[in-house]
């Protein structure tokens, strides 16, 4: 691959995952133009403009999800687009606007920019482990999960937001999140299903990513929602009500975005997901690393038998060549790093 087919566009690229996909795709020598809402806010870009290789090929651009047509010009030239943009949101004061239609027409716009350029050899699109599961499927210990599942966003656990969301008011702070990831959940089947359709419709070459729980160090100065729960588990607090984590390291997911886009095989969706889990495994594991007063009394109940949990296949994404980092490796990563960056002190 010469030069001039070594330009691409990078969209949220200030985001936890687009970060570590901006940082590789310098190290292995692309030009990234990369999409922020505000190029000027050193709190969203400094992380950027100071990786290897950034000053001489990394240009930002500003650009918004809903604002139609704002891609066009960004992606003309460029040979492959990763879009990563996508609210990940577990709070919202509107979830219609500010979860589903920034997921959904986000999409479709950037798709609709992509479609009028003829270098753009491949899309690469970041979906999630929740497009995936929720299809009505008995989730048994004997389950395998695969590409071939979708999430169907006429079953009820994804129904469940619309019916809920005019008594979101009323109801307790945990249902409340119980909502708020379901408005998430939909946000990201709903999209997918509109980026296949379109990509079908303008035969765009189109592979998508399905990572659940991303973990890791973070490049970005803020917290993002997934190490923000990770910061919560070592205070012993559950913020997220869910039987199992589904994690995946940070940097294996932007290492299989790369190769969905340089592998000319790479095909249809791809499930990234080290391990699905247990909470009392995790906060057993988070203790025995890190223990705290506070998880240590969480803990003190967590001597059950784990019961055996549903598997998600990682057949397709091995053969793409990702190679799984150890989750609890990837758990430990992570806490160092909210402690470098300040937000944990012991």
């Amino acid at each position: 691959m010469n030069a001039a087919e070594k330009v691409v566009c990078v969209t949220g690229a200030s985001g936890y995952i687009a970060s570590w996909l901006v940082k590789l795709l310098l190290q292995r020598g692309y030009t990234v133009r990369a999409t922020v809402r505000d190029p000027n806010d050193p709190k969203k870009t400094q992380h950027l403009l100071s990786l290897d290789g950034a000053k001489e090929r990394l240009r930002l651009f500003k650009a918004e999800l809903l604002d139609e047509g704002c891609f066009d010009s960004i992606v003309d030239g460029c040979q492959g687009v990763f879009h990563t943009a996508s609210p990940v949101l577990f709070s919202a004061s509107d979830p219609q606007a500010e979860i589903i239609d920034p997921a959904i027409k986000g999409t479709l716009n950037v798709l609709k920019s992509c479609a009028k350029v003829p270098s753009i050899k491949r899309v690469v699109m970041t979906a999630s482990i929740a497009s995936v599961l929720y299809n009505g499927k008995p989730l048994t210990p004997d389950v395998v999960v695969d590409e071939t599942w979708f999430s169907d966003s006429r079953f009820d656990i994804l129904a469940w937001p619309y019916a809920l969301s005019k008594c979101a008011e009323s109801i307790g702070n945990v249902k409340v999140l119980v909502l708020l990831n379901l408005w998430y959940m939909l946000s990201k089947t709903l999209a997918e299903e509109a980026a296949w359709r379109f990509a079908k419709d303008n035969r765009i070459d189109l592979v998508v990513l399905n990572p659940g729980y991303v973990i890791g160090p973070l490049l970005q100065p803020a917290l993002n929602t997934t190490s923000e729960l990770v910061l919560s588990l070592t205070r012993g607090e559950n913020t997220l009500p869910t039987s199992t984590f589904r994690f995946v390291d940070v940097r294996d997911v932007a290492y299989a975005h790369i190769l969905a886009f340089e592998v000319p095989s790479a095909t249809g969706r791809y499930c990234l997901v080290d391990r699905n889990l247990q909470i009392p495994e995790v906060m057993k594991t988070v203790n025995e690393l890190y223990p705290t007063p506070g998880l240590q009394e969480k803990c003190k109940n967590l001597d059950k038998p784990l019961e055996r949990v549903f598997r998600i296949s990682h057949e397709k994404a091995e053969g793409l060549g990702v190679s799984f980092l150890a989750w609890n490796v990837s758990l430990r990563e992570t806490i160092e790093s909210l402690k470098e960056k300040g937000f944990l002190s012991f």
